[in-house]
């Protein structure tokens, strides 16, 4: 048994009762070598059950005799091979339009407890660092690709990130294994290739060990991204603070508890918070998140993102996305339901809690105007009462209000009428939860 083969089996101890093992498999050398170790182990061992999975983007001409060349090599070793086809998005690079095609193909087909494998080497991290940090990366971004994450329904796992391209390259000859050159590898118009092409030879020319010494140094940058992702969480835990309306059902935390932290750790908190929520700005947009932090206390600043809004009000910020940067809009005719509850498009869902009496019942949103006769004060107007009680603005021209006639007789799950008080009847409403964040 070679070293690559120990290695191996080392890496993959942890995941032995996966409900699966899939290999990204390319047809390239590092994922052929890879597909191969994996082939003899199972062979020696008791291993979960293995395939893998060729993605096809269509990108150039020659890559459609690739999959015929991967169900050979699968044949051979008896491993059964799923082939997807991908449409890449046009974007200005198409590498990464092509990864998140990949990527997402991956997600979406592996099962559920399964483990997906990716062939990256100790090569291929070095030069992921050096290609982050000439593009002003943080800690996060420095830290490179790690050995494991979450995908899909599954993981993904890169058992190889300990072995370099040479190790591989060897193997793949000592075993007479045939792979696919992939000729836009050579193609130096792209970073990543202009990288492994001219960069990365030139430095080994004058240090030796530079694969190995950067790809050390990514593994620090990970493991001081996990200390700050130690600390963002406890910061957050300590930022939540106590909403004050429980039925909006939005990511939030208090303002005071977030800015009597330094700014380092501000921004350490926020990049946590919003990571699974928007695609984070470099650092020159973080000028937003200060204007927001240091608007008048009556403002209502907002931090446009690229997957939604921060959004201050009354001391907290609250994170709007999906349902909540579009104007809602109401059934046409608004239908009132006595049981059950009725879909607000746009606007979640509304509910009567008891039962009407006999009337002209409707639901609006407010147009301005209106007010409501409120048990022991009166009539109070309802701008006033907003205000009153503490509303968030965002929230205002959202709030359903039941009406009976020309009459306001309920704010949905703040007030209602003396009348509707005294019958028992509540209007319940659950908010929309604006979107869960990013798939991956």
């Amino acid at each position: 048994m070679t070293a690559l083969d120990n290695r191996l089996r080392q890496a993959l101890a942890p995941w032995r009762t996966a409900s699966a093992w899939c290999v990204a498999f390319s047809g390239g050398l590092d994922s052929s070598v890879l597909l191969h170790l994996l082939a003899e182990l199972a062979r020696r061992e008791a291993v979960p059950a293995l395939s893998a999975i060729h993605v096809q983007h269509g990108l150039q001409p020659v890559a459609a005799a690739w999959p015929e060349h991967c169900r050979q090599f699968c044949a051979a070793l008896g491993i059964p091979l799923q082939v997807v086809a991908v449409q890449v998005a046009a974007q200005a690079s198409v590498e990464q339009a092509a990864r998140q095609a990949r990527y997402a193909a991956f997600a979406e087909h592996l099962q559920p407890d399964a483990v997906l494998f990716s062939a990256q080497h100790r090569d291929d991290q070095a030069e992921t660092l050096l290609f982050r940090l000439l593009r002003g990366a943080g800690v996060r971004g420095l830290a490179a690709m790690p050995e494991q994450r979450p995908l899909g329904r599954g993981t993904l796992l890169r058992p190889l990130l300990d072995c370099s391209r040479a190790e591989l390259q060897g193997y793949a000859e000592a075993h007479g294994l045939s792979w696919i050159e992939d000729p836009s590898n050579a193609d130096t118009r792209f970073s990543r290739n202009f990288l492994r092409q001219r960069v990365m030879p030139l430095l080994a020319e004058r240090w030796p060990q530079a694969s190995v010494a950067l790809a050390r140094s990514a593994a620090h940058l990970s493991e001081a991204e996990q200390l700050l992702g130690e600390l963002a969480r406890m910061d957050l835990r300590a930022a939540q603070g106590e909403p004050l309306f429980p039925w909006l059902a939005l990511p939030s935390l208090e303002l005071s508890l977030v800015t009597q932290l330094s700014d380092a750790r501000q921004r350490n908190l926020l990049r946590h918070w919003l990571a699974p929520l928007s695609r984070m700005p470099d650092s020159d947009h973080w000028a937003g998140w200060r204007d927001l932090r240091e608007a008048a206390g009556d403002a209502s600043p907002v931090w446009k993102l690229a997957d939604g809004e921060l959004h201050r009000a009354d001391g907290r910020l609250y994170w709007l996305s999906a349902d909540w940067l579009a104007p809602p809009v109401l059934p046409d005719p608004a239908v009132v339901r006595v049981q059950g509850a009725s879909e607000l498009p746009g606007n979640g869902q509304v509910q009567i809690r008891g039962e009407l009496p006999a009337g002209r019942w409707h639901l609006r949103y407010r147009l301005g105007g209106e007010s409501l006769h409120l048990p022991e004060r009166g009539r109070r107007d309802l701008k006033r009462l907003l205000n009153e009680w503490r509303v968030p603005a965002f929230v205002r021209p959202r709030l359903p209000l039941l009406f009976d006639g020309d009459e306001l007789m309920a704010v949905a799950n703040l007030a209602q009428s003396a009348s509707l008080q005294a019958c028992g009847v509540r209007l319940h409403w659950s908010p929309p939860i604006g979107a869960q964040g990013l798939s991956w």
